[in-house]
C-alpha cells in the first residue's frame, strides 16, 4: 500500500511538475554548473579545447581594476536608485489608494513602463536626452545646449532617472497590495486613541506593510545590480566607459574581448555580491516584521 502511495505521488509530481523541473534543471541548473566550470578554464569560446587553468581567473578577476570600477559604479547607481525607486513607488501607491477618481486607471498608467523591454526604453529616453531636452534647452538659453548623456555625471543621472520610471510602477503594485493588507479597524483603533493621520501612517501602517518593503528593496536591488539591457542602450558605457556597470562590463570580458573563464568567473563575483546584499536585506527585514 505504501510503494503504491509513493508510486502515484511520484507520477503526480512528473505530471504536473515534471516538465517545469525539466526547464529548470535546462535553462538554470545545468548552465550555472557549466558555468562554474568554465571559471576554471582559460576558453576564448571558439577553439574546441578548454585549458584548465585552475583559480587563476579569480585571481585575475580581484586583479580587473576595470571590473571594480565598474562594480563601484554599480553600487553607487544601486544606492540612489533603489531609495529613489521606492519612494516614488509608495508615493504613487499612496495616491491610488486614497480612492480618487478614476486610481484603476492611473494605477494601470503608472504600470506600463515596466512593460516596456529594457533595449526599447533605452532608445526612447535616448532620443528623449540627445533630442527634446536639448533642443528645449537650446531654445531657452539660445544657444547649442550638451546632453545630458555627454557627461559622466549626466549619463549616471539619466540611467538612475530611466531606472526609477522603469521600476516604480512595478514596485508600486506591491506597495498597493501593501496598503490593502492593512485593516481599516486598525486605522480606526489608532485615530480613536488619539492618533492624527500621519502618525496613523508612520505608526500602524508603515509596520504593517514590512513585508511590502522588504519585497520591494530586495526585488529593486537585485534588478539594479544586474541591470544590462537600459545600460546598452541608453549610454553603450560612454563617455569614455564611465557609465560600464557591472553586468557591461562581465558581458564585454566574455563576448567582447572572448575572454570567457574570465568572464565568468566576474559574474560568479556579481553573482555572491547580490546574493550576500540581498539576504542581508531580507533577513534583517523580516526579523522586525510584525502582523496585524
Amino acid at each position: 500500500m505504501k510503494q503504491n502511495t509513493v508510486s502515484y505521488k511520484i507520477k503526480q509530481y512528473l505530471m504536473f511538475a515534471g516538465p517545469g523541473t525539466v526547464l529548470f534543471l535546462a535553462v538554470v541548473i545545468i548552465p550555472f554548473i557549466y558555468g562554474l566550470y568554465l571559471t576554471l578554464t582559460s576558453w576564448d569560446g571558439v577553439s574546441l579545447t578548454k585549458p584548465f587553468v585552475g583559480f587563476e581567473n579569480f585571481a585575475n578577476a580581484f586583479k580587473d581594476t576595470a571590473y571594480w570600477a565598474a562594480m563601484g559604479r554599480t553600487i553607487v547607481y544601486s544606492a540612489i536608485a533603489v531609495v529613489l525607486i521606492n519612494i516614488v513607488a509608495f508615493a504613487l501607491a499612496y495616491l491610488v489608494t486614497k480612492g480618487i477618481k478614476g486610481q484603476n486607471f492611473f494605477r494601470a498608467g503608472f504600470f506600463v513602463p515596466n512593460l516596456i523591454g529594457g533595449i526599447v526604453l533605452g532608445y526612447i529616453w535616448k532620443f528623449v536626452f540627445n533630442r527634446a531636452f536639448v533642443a528645449i534647452g537650446s531654445a531657452i538659453s539660445g544657444g547649442t545646449a550638451p546632453s545630458l548623456l555627454s557627461t559622466p555625471h549626466g549619463a549616471m543621472f539619466c540611467l538612475i532617472l530611466v531606472s526609477v520610471w522603469q521600476y516604480a510602477g512595478y514596485m508600486m503594485l506591491i506597495y498597493v497590495a501593501g496598503f490593502m493588507s492593512v485593516s481599516a479597524d486598525v486605522k480606526e483603533a489608532a485615530m480613536i486613541d488619539g492618533c492624527n493621520a500621519k502618525q496613523a501612517m508612520w505608526y500602524v501602517t508603515v509596520p504593517l506593510m514590512r513585508s511590502s518593503f522588504v519585497q520591494c528593496i530586495f526585488l529593486s536591488i537585485t534588478r539594479c545590480f544586474v541591470v544590462y539591457d537600459v545600460n546598452l542602450s541608453l549610454t553603450k558605457g560612454e563617455p569614455f566607459n564611465s557609465s560600464v556597470m557591472a553586468a557591461m562590463h562581465v558581458y564585454n570580458q566574455a563576448f567582447t574581448y572572448k575572454n570567457y573563464g574570465l568572464g565568468q568567473a566576474e559574474a560568479l563575483i556579481l553573482f555572491v555580491v547580490c546574493a550576500i546584499v540581498g539576504v542581508t536585506q531580507v533577513v534583517i527585514g523580516k526579523r522586525g516584521e510584525v502582523e496585524a
